[in-house]
């Protein structure tokens, strides 16, 4: 059984594959590695993610809302060093977590999910989408094949 994020502590090789032009209807991918550590940090977890290939890197911080009763996902790239808005939610199942919240992309407001599947052990999936129509219809820009080292 999933206990939040805590199949993720340790070490992942993951594998990216990210749009390259989100929103535009375009279908050209970008595949590259990175590294990520995971630990626990108060209850929930960071962690430091390396793009050795992008020259970046990006650190997560998960942590649980106890107001609203579910997770909230904070992003920031070494590339802009901007916290990112954060997306909340929880794990609908053993294996599925869903997370949203609104940001901007490209000065357009624009509803965000995370979504995590785990596989095993030893494998999990990470897909960001966007959203210009409220969730009513998505577009994945961003998936992270994790295998832990």
């Amino acid at each position: 059984m999933t206990k939040g994020f805590d199949f993720l502590h340790g070490t992942w090789n993951v594998v990216n594959r990210r749009l390259l032009a989100p929103l535009t209807g375009s279908d050209t991918w970008d595949e590259f590695p990175a590294v990520s550590t995971c630990r626990p940090f108060f209850g929930g977890n960071v962690d430091e993610i390396s793009f050795p290939t992008k020259g970046a890197a990006g650190l997560t911080l998960r942590t649980w809302d106890v107001e609203r009763e579910q997770w909230a996902i904070y992003w920031i790239s070494s590339r802009t060093g901007v916290l990112q808005a954060p997306v909340f939610g929880d794990f609908v199942s053993d294996t599925e977590g869903e997370f949203y919240g609104w940001d901007e992309f490209e000065g357009r407001r624009v509803k965000v999910s995370y979504l995590w599947t785990v596989e095993s052990a030893d494998s999990a999936t990470w897909r960001q989408g966007f959203s210009l129509d409220d969730g009513e219809s998505w577009e994945i820009n961003w998936v992270m094949s994790l295998t832990r080292s």
